[in-house]
């Protein structure tokens, strides 16, 4: 069999630890952002800005900046498949599994499955950004020039 360009082996280890990695960077970007977002209304964090679907919501500033802080979150995390998975093709596979392991912790966190249409809302929209966003940015990077140097080597 012929050698090909960019073959890769299945290599279970390296997909779950990279699926652990993008867990531990959603989580932690996104208490990071929370933070942030709490000291400017002087709003004491709390893991149901986490997990607690009834928090996000138009009507209330918290809620608002919850929101907020899921967008942001998205963004970061677009930045973080970038370092950690950088591969544009899995950024979706990756995207999806993150925020499907969220769903889980919500549900499990709730002890009900999510029924608010603001958590859907954000959610999908965070999914779309984190996964588009991400991609283009591996995609940039992959499709960087590879610098070949025509010249021999010489040893003196």
């Amino acid at each position: 069999m012929a050698p090909q360009f960019r073959s890769y082996v299945w290599d279970p280890a390296l997909i779950l630890s990279q699926i652990v990695l993008m867990q531990a960077v959603y989580y932690s970007s996104l208490g990071l952002w929370l933070v942030l977002v709490d000291s400017l209304v002087q709003n004491s964090p709390s893991l149901d800005q986490i997990f607690s679907y009834e928090v996000l919501g138009f009507s209330t500033s918290p809620g608002r900046l919850a929101m907020m802080a899921f967008i942001l979150n998205a963004l970061t995390c677009a930045i973080g498949l970038l370092y950690f998975i950088r591969r544009g093709k899995q950024c979706l596979d990756f995207t999806v599994t993150v925020h499907f392991f969220h769903l889980l912790g919500c549900w499990i966190y709730n002890a009900h499955f999510p029924t608010a249409l603001t958590w859907w809302l954000v959610h999908t929209v965070c999914t779309a950004l984190m996964a588009v966003i991400g991609e283009y940015l591996c995609m940039r990077t992959e499709l960087k020039e590879i610098p070949l140097n025509s010249a021999p080597k010489s040893n003196v």
